[in-house]
């Protein structure tokens, strides 16, 4: 479609689909938008995440997926957001004058759901967006948002009423604007010109390439925030920005003029970049950082073999609002781990609640977590989001704690022949010690009346106190009984003074461990269930030497924002369905069993349905605390959190899996490939059995997997191939096989 000049999605976590003038109209004129931003702003906060939203900067994006990797056709644009209310009449009227002054081309000018204003310029050449952003701010007089917005930003949609100003150049499809008219070059402001070239100061004498392998580095340096972070604030610039610089010198042959020319400055003047730029380039070369390895991956369309094994999937830059408010002090590099261990907890506080999944067996909120990070990673990062999650649960324990020491010491005060008074009634006590004996663990089940019991370890080896004497395993039983609906679990006792108790087992936990001791301690059951059972994270390395991830502050407000999520989970009773949730649980089983047809790994087959009523179950999850209200942004992050989940497992276990039910011992872990992408488009089933043999394939045979191929339409015979031998029969990739599954780095 020539005539497109933006991407809509119905919300953040939506896909795009490039759009006309026409389309961008109607949807602005829209009665019920209007409706929408006059209930938000009159205070219903929660409506803003379901507005449907635009790319300003880029008019199609690959299979209408919004990232920066996916950006197909980038526009010199660059949008401006000024939060501060009731000055956009004063902004759009500077803004004319700086357009007629010839300063700056203005695209659009639109007051925000806020009452702030957005100001859409072209990107002048030569220049970069912060140097821009920073100008274009002087030049206005109020200071625009810090937080760029790169080409895969959205805006929300406002109504047509909102717009203050709009140029037909708005509306110039990327075609057009390279046949119809060339992009002005903003002229810079008299006093930073460079009079020896005429170019703004931000290049420097010599000319140095602005892409690598054909990518700028703009977008490169845009990516490396993303997945650091974010963009360096006050406070913190000269640190991160030494580690750009320290990652960039790998792809610019270490040269410090040219990282002086792509690297923005955040309002650090020449000398302090000259300096900062200086010293990573005459620090010591290690090899490329996997940073910069993995950012490369992702703006090149596609990931290494080495990326997609180091490290796992991205966590989406738009989460849920409760996702949102848990990691919104926790640094970056945290944030995956949090992500995940936050829902055992949440879990908890569901009582006689119920999910229907997709093979029609109701679920309860069971959550397992283990977070398997390296010695200092910093495991200790879900502690405070956990604990406030529990704050709830804890005040009602004490008061049952108190009961039940009350009572106790009654039992001690009474002779041994007079009548004692039966346990209390109503003594519902969550959280348990971990260091707890396996009788214990029976009571405190028995007197939860329903409710789940929750604990966390700091170390997985702590679940061996529930151990018993008979069965040396049984702290595994527990974790399997505990996911699986409707078990019972207990103990036979003769003693009057003992436990004898038959209960249905309800435990959400959270543990952390070391990956060497994770994989030790699970060693003895990978082909037994606990692993597939339950949810597993982990943090990356930090780079040596880097900067001390800094936590926000944890405050009364933070409790606030978080009490109205809490109280819809210990309001949700009975069985609840959720369309959504149930309806991406049917898409993300498929899913996956298309890429265990396409890696013939019978490994990530078995442990991906379990993974999926674990992904389920955290949609639903997140359903009730919104108020039993689907977000847009929910699909992405539980999507994610299953490929998250997967590539843990497979990554910490999947071979030692594949070992022990071959009876081998396997030491390197390394996740399934997509076979077919690892043969050429054409292809012999000789090839296909060599490639078998490469990747250690053991199960089945090479007329099974090409015949399930076949059947699923990714491959047929060649045409006109009359070769009798089967080995040098051929076979072609479908169309729509290579439409749907792009090969790494297409």
């Amino acid at each position: 479609m020539s005539n497109c000049f933006t991407c809509i999605g119905k919300g953040h976590g939506a896909p795009v689909i490039p759009a006309t003038r026409e389309d961008w109209e109607k949807l602005r004129n829209e009665k019920w938008l209007a409706d929408m931003c006059q209930r938000i702003a009159a205070g219903d906060e929660k409506l803003k995440s379901r507005l449907p939203i635009w790319t300003p900067s880029c008019a199609a994006f690959k299979d209408n997926h919004r990232a920066i990797a996916d950006a197909q056709q980038p526009l010199p644009r660059l949008m401006l957001d000024f939060d501060e209310k009731g000055h956009s009449a004063e902004i759009m009227e500077k803004a004319m004058q700086l357009q007629e002054a010839g300063k700056w081309e203005i695209l659009l000018v639109e007051e925000s759901v806020r009452m702030g204003t957005h100001v859409l310029i072209t990107l002048p050449k030569w220049m970069l967006p912060q140097e821009a952003q920073t100008r274009f701010s002087n030049d206005i007089g109020f200071q625009a948002d810090p937080a760029l917005k790169d080409i895969a930003r959205c805006i929300y949609m406002v109504p047509m009423k909102n717009t203050l100003y709009i140029n037909e150049n708005l509306f110039l499809s990327p075609q057009s604007n390279t046949e119809e008219k060339e992009l002005r070059e903003t002229p810079c402001h008299s006093e930073v010109k460079n009079k020896e070239n005429n170019l703004c100061h931000s290049v420097v004498k010599e000319s140095y390439p602005q892409a690598f392998k054909g990518t700028p580095y703009a977008t490169i340096i845009d990516r490396w925030f993303a997945l650091t972070g974010g963009e360096p604030q006050p406070g913190e610039r000269n640190a991160k920005l030494h580690r750009l610089a320290t990652h960039l010198r790998y792809i610019t042959d270490n040269n410090e003029e040219h990282l002086l020319q792509i690297i923005p400055n955040y309002g650090l003047d020449n000398e302090e970049m000259k300096s900062l730029i200086h010293s990573a380039c005459t620090s010591k070369f290690c090899g490329m950082p996997q940073m910069m390895k993995r950012v490369l991956g992702e703006v090149e369309g596609g990931a290494p073999e080495a990326i997609e094994t180091e490290l796992p999937p991205t966590m989406p830059e738009v989460l849920p609002p409760l996702i949102e408010l848990l990691v919104s002090k926790t640094p970056a590099i945290y944030k995956p781990a949090v992500d995940h261990a936050v829902f055992p907890a949440l879990g908890a506080h569901l009582w006689k609640t119920y999910f229907r999944y997709i093979d029609n067996v109701a679920h309860e909120a069971t959550l397992m977590n283990v977070l398997m990070a390296g010695t200092g990673a910093g495991k200790n990062c879900i502690t405070e989001p956990i604990n406030r999650i529990l704050m709830d649960i804890r005040r009602r324990d004490r008061e049952n704690m108190f009961r039940e020491k009350a009572w106790k010491k009654e039992m001690q005060a009474t002779g041994a022949n007079k009548n004692k008074r039966q346990r209390p009634e109503g003594l519902v006590i969550q959280e348990i010690d971990p260091d707890m004996t396996n009788a214990a663990f029976v009571q405190r089940l028995a007197d939860a009346e329903g409710k789940f019991l929750y604990t966390k370890m700091n170390e997985i080896d702590q679940f061996d106190a529930l151990r018993t004497s008979s069965n040396r395993k049984s702290q595994f039983q527990i974790m399997c009984l505990a996911f699986d609906p409707g078990n019972v679990y207990g103990q036979t006792r003769i003693g009057t003074g003992s436990v004898t108790e038959r209960v249905c087992i309800r435990f959400n936990w959270n543990a952390s461990t070391t990956i060497q001791k994770g994989q030790a301690y699970f060693r003895s059951v990978l082909t037994d269930g606990p692993v597939s059972r339950i949810n597993f994270c982990t943090i990356p390395e930090r780079e040596i030497g880097s900067p001390m991830p800094v936590y926000g502050s944890y405050t009364d407000e933070f409790d606030r924002e978080l009490a109205p999520y809490i109280e819809q989970l210990n309001a949700a009773h009975g069985e609840v369905y959720c369309p959504e949730a149930y309806a991406l649980a049917q898409i993300l089983s498929e899913e996956c069993a298309e890429f265990a047809r396409l890696s013939q790994s019978r490994v990530y087959e078995n442990l991906s349905f379990r993974a999926n009523v674990i992904a389920f179950l955290k949609a639903c999850i997140l359903y009730v605390a919104h108020g039993q209200v689907w977000d847009e942004t929910m699909e992405e992050f539980v999507r994610w959190s299953l490929h998250y989940d997967m590539w843990c497992k497979m990554h910490f276990f999947g071979r030692e899996i594949e070992g022990a039910e071959h009876g081998e011992a396997n030491t390197k872990n390394k996740g399934p490939r997509n076979l077919l992408d690892l043969l050429p488009d054409e292809f012999t089933v000789e090839e296909a059995k060599l490639m078998r043999q490469r990747e250690g394939i053991q199960r089945g045979t090479v007329s099974d997997m090409l015949n399930n191929w076949k059947k699923r339409k990714y491959i047929v015979p060649k045409e006109g191939d009359g070769e009798t031998d089967r080995a040098l029969q051929r076979f072609v990739k479908t169309e729509s096989y290579l439409k749907n599954h792009p090969s790494v780095g297409q």
